[in-house]
């Protein structure tokens, strides 16, 4: 019985799925399988029901995951001992981005991270803001750089920058004669929101009920896109407007010939940016940097405040 197998099996009891376990585990599905049937013949139980459409845990199943849970977070605390003795900025550090930040901000941190800390190993994973959460908090990731309200026990936020929430419309549309727009303007028009689990779809909605079509509210129709980039794409094909976050409504060489972008008249929404990460943390000078390299090379279109 190894760590390993112990991270595997914790990552299909909380995906309830082989491919996406292996994918979080970063190992082929083969290799991940192969180590589960290991440990269960080891073990003499099963821990998994397999079938086509789902992998569901056995009631020893859990209480093994379980157990496994405990000693992985014992081994971390044990990495967390070694680390105080070691170059902060010069070990691996795995960081996770939800999916309407990572490719935005990541750009422009990246540089200065480098340069500040040219040892430092950074792995990258991006992901919604609920699969994160169970990341960070089983220590597949050491942090993550999401969207707030975020409160989990155990976990410390820290507020990096504010961002404004804009309109984007097809080029020509009745609604870019206006300077800044109010949220009554939406009616009346189709809107494009990102699918479920994004957190920036809720903080749309929370905004501007009526963009879920709720309550007999007065948006047309909406229609739902699979990330940041196919709502920009479906908004400047003319399938309908959206709401964007700020930064990813930038010039792009692309659309900017497609797209007008309008400011909502203040007070205006926004969401605000935070970094995330295990209150037993060993390396609080890498938080530091990560936090400081952020604020210093902010991506075009936030607003940096004293928090």
């Amino acid at each position: 019985m190894t760590l390993t197998e112990l991270r595997y099996i914790t990552a299909v009891a909380r995906l309830s799925h082989f491919g996406k376990a292996a994918e979080a585990c970063f190992v082929s599905q083969p290799t991940l399988s192969v180590a589960i049937r290991k440990l269960e013949e080891e073990l003499g139980v099963t821990l998994f029901e397999r079938s086509r459409s789902q992998v569901t845990t056995t009631p020893v199943g859990e209480k093994i995951v379980e157990q496994a849970r405990r000693v992985l977070e014992e081994a971390e605390r044990i990495k967390t001992l070694a680390a105080a003795e070691q170059d902060q900025l010069a070990t691996s550090f795995k960081l996770g981005v939800i999916y309407t930040i990572g490719a935005y901000l990541i750009p422009s941190l990246l540089p200065g991270l480098k340069a500040a800390a040219p040892k430092l190993q950074l792995r990258l994973t991006e992901n919604f803001t609920d699969a994160l959460a169970l990341q960070l908090k089983n220590g597949e990731i050491d942090a993550a750089i999401l969207s707030l309200p975020f409160a989990e026990s155990g976990i410390i936020t820290r507020p990096l920058y504010e961002e404004p929430f804009v309109v984007a419309l097809p080029r020509g549309h009745k609604l870019a004669r206006k300077r800044a727009l109010e949220p009554a303007d939406l009616s009346g028009e189709t809107m494009l929101l990102l699918g479920a689990r994004n957190c920036f779809r809720d903080q749309v909605v929370e905004f501007c009920p009526a963009c879920a079509g709720r309550d007999g509210e007065e948006i047309q129709r909406t229609l739902e896109g699979s990330s940041i980039e196919t709502i920009r794409q479906m908004t400047a094909a003319g399938a309908g407007i959206t709401l964007l976050p700020a930064t990813t409504a930038q010039p792009d060489s692309s659309l900017s010939d497609l797209l007008e972008i309008r400011p909502f008249v203040e007070p205006a929404p926004k969401r605000v940016v935070a970094l995330a990460y295990r209150r037993s943390f060993p390396r609080p000078q890498l938080i530091a940097l990560l936090a400081d390299t952020v604020r210093s090379s902010p991506p075009p279109g936030v607003v940096l405040t004293e928090f």
